[in-house]
């Protein structure tokens, strides 16, 4: 069995989420069942792409990430694209082997056994402003399928007044998943500078119109690798 890998890339910090600051090393899947009008990983989803991803065993993963984290363990990211397409279940029997944790990042679209293995598994439902349509049936297989990991939480992304509200909707399906929501980055070409103070702006109004609301069940963060390195890959 061989998995189609986008990029391999690390030690860095986890940008967003509830893994926000901890070194991490990612591994990126190739391959999803969602176009997202504000994709910022196009070269893992769209098939145009396929030519550039690589096919690797379960070992070669593995042996690239001790590679990069010099032996040293410490928490496996597995994204895309949805890695959720694939079967990481290897990858992450040799890292847990070997005392690496292991976090997933998926829409919640696909659900698969090896969500039980993780430490965390992120499931990011897509709003409004995405232009895809949640099927919610499917989402809580996955929240099913995660009872085992170490923590499962849900992360928002959000863009507009229209996403907020599908995200208070989207909590009261789950209230008992812990939710962080981010501001939407509408500038995804790589080639492009990102304005830190446009970026600063959203989260502000993101905060301002929780509190304003008196919504204090999401955590509320910047897509901290954005501010960092804007929309560079591989960082």
């Amino acid at each position: 069995m061989t998995l189609r890998i986008v990029e391999i890339f690390g030690p860095t910090i986890q940008g967003e989420g509830a893994l926000i600051g901890e070194p991490t090393v990612f591994v990126r899947a190739g391959g999803c069942d969602y176009r997202c009008s504000w994709c910022d990983s196009l070269h893992a989803v769209d098939s145009a792409y396929r030519d550039t991803w690589k096919p690797m065993s379960a070992e070669q993963v593995f042996a690239q990430v001790e590679e990069l984290s010099g032996g040293q363990p410490l928490t496996i990211s597995i994204s895309g694209g949805n890695p959720a397409i694939q079967d990481f279940a290897p990858v992450i029997a040799m890292g847990k082997a070997e005392g690496y944790r292991f976090a997933c990042e998926t829409q919640g679209s696909i659900s698969r056994p090896w969500f039980a293995d993780l430490d965390t598994l992120v499931l990011s439902p897509k709003p409004p402003s995405s232009g895809e349509t949640v099927d919610w049936d499917a989402f809580d297989a996955c929240v099913e399928a995660g009872q085992g990991a170490g923590q499962t939480v849900m992360k928002i992304v959000i863009f507009d007044d229209a996403d907020y509200a599908w995200a208070k909707d989207a909590h009261a399906r789950h209230p008992d998943l812990p939710l962080y929501l981010q501001p939407g980055n509408p500038e995804v070409d790589p080639d492009l500078p990102v304005d830190p103070q446009a970026l600063a702006d959203r989260l502000l109004w993101l905060t301002e119109t929780t509190t304003a609301d008196r919504w204090f069940a999401p955590r509320i963060l910047p897509q901290l690798h954005v501010l960092i390195w804007g929309n560079k890959r591989g960082v």
